[in-house]
Parts: C-alpha cells; structure tokens; sequence
C-alpha cells in the first residue's frame, strides 16, 4: 500500500474553529496475516495478533516482520493563514500495522519557510536520520524540495506526526498516526484519532513572538475538537461542534491525542466513564476514570461503553488551569446514539476532574524494572532555569530558557549528524549536547527546576526511547531524602512526562539505541526559547548518512536557498523557529 503525505507544508487561508480532517482507509490487522493463526484479533481477543505476537511480547526486543511497506477543512471563527498538509487540518492520518515499515514523502510547498517532519513517539531505532529534527537529524528541507522519511513501526498504538521547524506546527501542520496491534482490553469499535488541542486567532508565529518579547505566550481563543468546534464571539456564532454516532451497548476505543502548543487539556464523556488501556505507545494494566488529562504530546487510547439512554451527550475538552493551562474556548463536541436527532445535549459533566497536573502513575503490560543499585552514583543532574537577562539577536531583546546552563540554539543548515559525518566534534556550545558513554547500560537523568524559575510545570518529552518515570515531587531532589520514594520496579513509561512547576522530575532509560536525541519542553513557546538538550548515545554505533547521498543533497539544497536568498533572521533555538518579534505584518507568520 502506498501513502503519501504531499504538498506537506502548503499555505492557505483557514478560520480559526473548524476544520474537516481526511483520513485514509483503515486497514484490518488481517491484512498483514501471512498463515493461519488459532488465536484472531477480534472483539472479544483484543489481545490477540499475529502468531507468536500479542499483547504480552515484549515490543522493545521483538516486532512482527509483515513485509508491507506503507508509504505514504478549513477551521471557523476568523480567517487566518494557516499551514496545511494536503489542504486539511488535522492532516491525513497515517494507518499501518506493528512491524511495517513506512515510507513518507514530504513536499515543501511554501515560498519562504524551511521544514522538517518529526514522527512523534516512534522509536526510530537505528534510524536516527529519520527522526525529523532539523539541525540535529537533518537539515530543513527548502522550499520546493523532496524528503522520503523510512522507518520501521517497532510499536504500536496512536501517536501523531508534525513539523519541527519553528512554530509550523501550532499553525495546523499536523496528523496523527495510527499502528494497528494488540490491546489490553476489548471492544467492538475502533473510533480512530481524535484530537483535542488550543487554537489562536493570531498565528503560531506571532503568539510565539510575543513569548519570546515578554516571557509568556498569550492565551488560547479556542479548544479544537477533531479539529472543529463552535465558537460564540458576542452575537456572533460560527464554527460547528464535531458529531461522532454510536450504537447502543456497543464498546469503542477512542484515541486521544493532544498536539497543543501551549494548553495541556482535561478530557470526559458525559455519563460514559473511560477505561484507559494505553498512555503514549505503552500498553498499560487498564484502570477506569471519568476523566482524562491529556498534555501537549501525550495520548491515551480509552475505551467507552454505549450503556446509557439513547440521547446526545457532550464530549469536553477544557484548559487544564492546574497546569497553568489558559484559554477563551472550551472544547465540545456531540456524541448522539443511533435513532436519535442531534441536538445540542443536556446532559450533565461527570465527577472526579483532575485537580493537578501529575500524570497518573500508569502500570505496564510489559513489565520492565529499572536498576537501582547503580542510580545514586550514575545520576546526572539538568537543571531547568528562566534566564532573566535579556540578550540581543538582531536587534531585539528576548528572553530565554535553560537546560543545564545552556539555551539550545541550532542551525537547521549544519544539522548534529552532519558533524559527524565529517569528523567533526567541535561542536558548538549553544547545540547544549551530552556524550553518554558507549557502555553506559543505563543513563539516569534529575531534571530539576531552579530556584527562581516560573512556577511552571514543563511537558518533557524524549526522541528515541519511551523513559522510565522513577518519580516526581515537589522542591529539590535530594538522592538521600528521595531514592525511597522513587519507583524502580515496572515504573510508568512513555515518551511525554510533566516536570512539576518548582519541583523535579526523575526519569532513565537504557542506552540501547545508538543516535543524537532529542529531548525538549512541548510548549511550542519554551522550545522557541532554549528548553532543550541533545544526548548523544553510542556515538561509534551511529548509522550515519553517506557523503553524496541523499540526505547531504538536502543539506546542499538548504544551505544554498538560506545563503542565497533574503529571509527572515533566525532568532530562536531552530526547532520551532523564531523570526523578527512583533514585526507584524511583515513577518512570514503573514506572508509565508
């Protein structure tokens, strides 16, 4: 099966509440089938898969061989430009099943913008210069270029794809991803993605400017809900909820994704409770909640039972303030059981919002324990802080964040792969890059906020690996007072974890997938201002691109549209772009 992702990054003119979003065809796991199995996924098998394949193997050592390979509107309220993947938002949503391997080509349509495609949560192992992050894993790739990203689905479950350059993605250049596998608890219907994120009236661009200028990005005017939601703005209403059917006493599986740029998002089902069976790409022991907190990144795969009386039920979707979650819009959308008329519901909101921003302490299926004789001596410290001095880059003043005493700033031209490639390790301060040791088994990492710093809590999320949360917990970590507390034996894993405002974060993970990872603050904002750092793991073990290949031409054809053409100054970390604060209109948040 072919699907392609073309014309990636196109510009267009969208209104700022309701967008349409194109899926492709949902493939059925016996698609990939080679021989007759006893045990069938099925409704009442969920855990079932392919011979030798389900819900207990354990997918960091071991993946089917399919043999497949998958290559691969307008949202309401006021027009704005907006960036498009083939003309919708949320783009196409790529389908595949555990162990194919997927071909992805990204056309670059716009006349002034760089781009590169990060594939969210996907493990990449040893594909490192298929991770899409430009100036580490690639250059960005110019306007009117071509990249083929191929990579092996090694997991399965929901996750989503977006751009790594600049703020692109807080401007719709985004979709989700669905790898069909096993499951942890059963259920009659697969809904697909859906996805619950903040929305501006006002560019990405622009909104991250004004981060950049005064330390804070602006508030959110709305809450989409699969792209979609009816937004109320005095005596004038434009936009339309999104509207989902059901069937009485049937089960469905929904997949939650949030790829906010600033607003983590608490999510329910009016008289319908949630089992959840997945938190990231990570199959978890299932565990029932009214509602869920979903932060920028994260997904969870939750199954609803249709037991309630056939009427319309509100679907909620709502800024998370203990999160310092802010927004003018709360999301909506109708679910209405068959037979009935859709209309907006009556029906009453559930109990037991969450009232912090922790994520809950989720149980693997596959159980996995973490060495703790060799913590106390192996662990390394990242202190998160908020530079209060301004600095200049051209000619304007901004502020910025820190990892380790550094601001990450990259040049999406001279990419950390490209350094090696050439031999090269002179490497520069501001790329904020550990060397772990070749034969580290283990790395351990404090992430820990600084004295000073806003009261702040930061969604962390790792390239490469699923980490192992150890813990979590106000003030200062200290290894004596706290490694009682911290949980080594089967911890929570996944791949986006929150970093408590003025506390610590404790996470490891094992060094067994050689690349230059990395790891980052989601708020689009605290990204644009240096949130991040780079590990370079098993550096003599890295697959890296050959000179005169294919991912060099990229480089090439970057490097000659930058240095030959007039474009707007850098003036952030690279990764979500800065531009010329405030200079509105003339910024590329206006013309592209």
């Amino acid at each position: 099966m072919k699907f392609a992702v073309i014309g990636a990054a196109l510009v267009g003119l969208c209104p700022s509440a309701n967008a349409s979003p194109i899926q492709a065809e949902r493939m059925d796991a016996s698609h990939a089938l080679t021989k007759k199995q006893s045990c069938t996924n099925s409704p009442t098998s969920r855990n079932c898969w392919l011979p030798g394949f389900d819900a207990t193997t354990d997918m960091y050592n071991s993946w089917p061989n399919t043999g497949r390979v998958v290559s691969s509107l307008v949202p309401g309220s006021r027009e704005r430009v907006c960036l498009l993947i083939d003309d919708s938002m949320p783009g196409p949503t790529i389908i595949g099943n555990w162990g194919d391997t997927f071909e992805i080509t990204i056309r670059n349509k716009m006349q002034h913008n760089g781009t590169s495609f990060h594939w969210h949560g996907l493990r990449q192992l040893n594909s490192n210069t298929e991770d899409g992050v430009n100036g580490i894993t690639e250059c960005a790739l110019a306007p009117g270029d071509a990249k083929t990203y191929r990579f092996r689905a090694t997991e399965y479950g929901t996750s989503w794809y977006h751009s790594h350059f600049s703020a692109q993605y807080g401007d719709g250049t985004v979709g989700t991803i669905i790898i069909n596998g096993p499951a942890t608890a059963n259920y009659d219907v697969d809904l697909g993605t859906y996805t619950v994120q903040d929305w501006y009236n006002i560019t990405a661009y622009h909104a991250s400017s004004i981060a950049l200028m005064t330390g804070r990005g602006p508030a959110g005017t709305n809450i989409l809900v699969n792209g979609t939601n009816k937004k109320i703005e005095g005596s004038v209403t434009t936009g339309e909820y999104n509207k989902v059917k059901i069937e009485s006493g049937k089960k469905y599986r929904l997949r939650l994704v949030n790829p906010s740029i600033d607003a983590a998002i608490r999510v329910s089902l009016d008289g319908h409770p949630f089992t959840v069976i997945a938190n990231d790409f990570v199959p978890i022991v299932p565990y029932n909640t009214n509602w869920v907190l979903v932060g920028i990144g994260q997904r969870y795969d939750v199954i609803f039972t249709a037991n309630q009386s056939a009427d319309n039920y509100w679907f909620r979707a709502e800024a998370h303030t203990p999160c310092v979650s802010f927004n003018a819009g709360v999301g909506r959308a109708i679910f209405t059981y068959e037979n009935v008329t859709i209309a907006d519901p009556n029906s009453s909101p559930l109990s037991g919002q969450p009232t912090t921003c922790e994520d809950p302490k989720t149980v693997p299926k596959i159980a996995k324990n973490v060495p703790r004789e060799t913590f106390a001596n192996q662990a390394q410290h990242l202190p998160v802080a908020f530079d209060n001095r301004t600095v200049t880059t051209n000619n304007e003043s901004i502020v910025l964040w820190t990892v380790n005493g550094t601001s990450m700033i990259i040049d999406p031209a001279e990419p950390t792969l490209e350094y090696m490639a050439k031999g090269q390790s002179n490497y520069p301060k501001n790329y904020n890059l550990i060397n772990i040791s070749d034969s580290a088994a283990w790395t351990y990492w404090v992430i820990q906020q600084a004295t000073g710093a806003p009261g702040l809590p930061h969604p962390i999320h790792l390239h490469g690996h699923d980490a192992y949360v150890l813990g979590t917990g106000p003030g200062e970590f200290d290894v004596d007072t706290h490694l009682g507390s911290l949980t080594f034996t089967n911890p929570t894993r996944r791949d986006v974890y929150h970093l408590p405002a003025a506390g610590w974060l404790v996470i490891a993970y094992p060094t067994d997938n050689p690349g230059a990872w990395l790891m980052h603050c989601h708020i689009a904002f605290h990204v644009a201002m240096g949130l991040s750092v780079q590990f370079v793991e098993r550096e003599s073990e890295i697959i890296l691109p050959a000179q005169n290949s294919e991912w060099f031409n990229t480089c090439n054809n970057y490097e000659n549209y930058i240095r030959n053409r007039p474009v707007y100054p850098q003036d952030d970390s690279g990764l979500k772009k800065r531009w010329p604060p405030l200079e509105w209109p003339s910024s590329p948040a206006q013309i592209w």
